[in-house]
């Protein structure tokens, strides 16, 4: 870490955003873009109300009312969050920051918050992008922003089986670090590798770099321990049982609304000596699709199986025309021969691979364009861009029709919104025999102020477009604020019913995260 700077209104790093030049740079290329980028505020002059409640003198040490980071703790990552923090918007800034130092801490600020009325806002990297770590509404006497970044230590490894006790505020770098003299590895890189903690991925089920097979964080969990405001959560530590339905189930995905996760027991695995990787070209994007169902229902599970659409493989730089980016890895032996029968099996299907070099060029092309691409993002939202992702999965039948009716009716729904035409790409971020796992890109030019309030009614006709097609709200951002009239369409209602009571039972005051997958208390 080194001493490098979080940015607070945009994402990762200060010194990789970009410039004035790069933004008017990367803008020229979309039409109806041009002018200078919106500034980035002085977080000395944001306007910010003072806080609405005080910390009791036993959690003193580990609360802080400082207005930087309140500022810091107010949005997530998402596109509408990049844009209000630039016009200054700090409504939803919580009125404190609770740094827990062990355990203890959250217990006793948990029994605080419940007996106040005061909502709690579990907080990790801060890289939500579905409104998962702010608090919206003035019912509660207050917010805590509960950040969980010190509780930062893999406590135990345990080399025979594999696994390790994990705090769940550890950033993915750090946690790498510290499993590396053991020879082990997590091996859970989502995109917000750097900037998420493990709490976060368990928290929102987040979506690995593994294509196929280990895709979620679900699939390398022993066990959790969780506090919650009438207790903690330890579940057994087994490789795997059937006594009942799962406690870690109830907590996976629950988004920090049912308790607070502070450890896991994560399986993990030998660090990979062999990779290999590949790209294949196709003339059809439908001969593509084909291509990479028959290779995810083939069991040769690659690590990687990216496909993207001519407009994704252009916005990446990759290629012109669909592209398969594939991937495979193993800590134990070669694995040049299951590389050469994934390419094979897609040049059944009309993949035209390049030659070596030309291959790694693409792959190492998208990787780079991948990781970069949300600071072009925010360069781009400080040119009055509309730039923002959704995805979802589906099953392979649905398919063809989901991406003709998303490319018709959110291209359409673009242009009522702003008057002109934008740009909907789509990749495939993970596969599974039964369906892909689809990640849509929207590009457009905005108007100057009213980019949130166009982006949401973009985004509704998108939403309303996934549940007509019998595809998921989200596979792997979480649902958050953003999506939860999404997800509240999808769930069986004797679920939410179920959902609710759980709530009451663990979270009587209703003060944990309030208005994620479930309506305030």
């Amino acid at each position: 870490m080194t001493g490098r700077q979080r940015s607070w209104w945009g994402w990762g790093w200060t010194d990789q955003a970009l410039s004035d030049e790069e933004c008017a740079a990367v803008a020229a290329g979309l039409p109806g873009l041009s002018g200078t980028p919106r500034p980035v505020p002085s977080l000395a002059d944001l306007p910010l109300r003072g806080p609405r409640v005080a910390a009791p003198s036993s959690l003193a040490g580990c609360v802080s009312e400082t207005p930087e980071e309140r500022i810091r703790h107010t949005y997530g990552k998402a596109y509408r969050d990049v844009v209000r923090a630039l016009s200054g918007d700090l409504a939803a800034a919580p009125d404190l920051v609770a740094c827990p130092r062990a355990e203890r801490d959250v217990v006793d600020v948990l029994d605080w918050a419940s007996s106040a009325g005061i909502a709690v806002v579990p907080f990790g990297g801060g890289s939500s992008v579905v409104g998962g770590v702010e608090y919206r509404g003035d019912a509660y006497a207050g917010a805590v922003s509960l950040d969980l970044t010190m509780l930062d230590r893999v406590l135990e490894v345990d080399p025979v089986g594999r696994a390790a006790r994990i705090q769940a505020g550890v950033l993915g770098p750090a946690l790498e670090d510290q499993l590396r003299p053991a020879g082990l590895t997590l091996r859970h890189f989502p995109q917000s590798f750097e900037f998420s903690t493990l709490g976060g991925w368990l928290a929102t089920r987040s979506g690995g770099h593994y294509a196929t097979l280990l895709t979620h964080i679900d699939d390398l969990v022993e066990s959790m321990r969780v506090v919650t405001p009438v207790g903690i959560s330890e579940s057994l530590r087994v490789p795997g049982s059937g006594a009942g339905p799962s406690p870690d189930r109830l907590f996976l995905g629950s988004e920090g609304t049912l308790g607070v996760i502070t450890e896991a027991w994560m399986r993990l695995q030998d660090r990979p000596r062999f990779k290999a990787s590949a790209s294949v070209r196709f003339g059809s994007f439908d001969d593509a699709v084909a291509a990479v169902r028959a290779i995810a229902q083939a069991g040769l599970h690659p690590a990687n199986c990216r496909l993207l659409d001519p407009g994704e493989s252009a916005l990446s730089g990759a290629s012109s025309g669909s592209v398969l980016v594939l991937g495979v890895e193993s800590g134990h032996a070669p694995v040049d021969a299951r590389l050469a029968e994934l390419v094979a099996l897609a040049g059944d299907h009309g993949g035209r691979p390049g030659d070596v070099a030309g291959a790694d060029s693409a792959a190492a092309t998208w990787r780079s364009a991948f990781l970069r691409m949300p600071y072009v993002r925010d360069g781009l939202a400080r040119m009055g861009a509309i730039v923002e992702t959704f995805e979802t999965a589906c099953t392979w039948d649905r398919f063809p029709g989901l991406y003709r009716a998303v490319r018709a009716e959110v291209g359409a729904a673009i242009e009522r919104v702003t008057g002109a035409p934008g740009t909907v790409n789509c990749r495939f971020t993970h596969v599974y025999p039964d369906g892909p796992a689809p990640y849509f890109t929207v590009l457009a030019a905005g108007r100057r102020g009213a980019e949130v309030a166009m982006w949401d009614e973009i985004k509704a006709a998108a939403s309303e477009v996934l549940g007509r097609h019998g595809a998921t709200i989200t596979h792997h951002h979480a649902v958050g604020r953003d999506h939860r009239p999404g997800y509240d369409r999808q769930r069986p209602a004797p679920f939410a019913a179920a959902l609710r009571a759980a709530k009451a039972a663990l979270d009587p005051a209703g003060v944990l995260n309030p208005g994620v997958l479930l309506d305030p208390v």
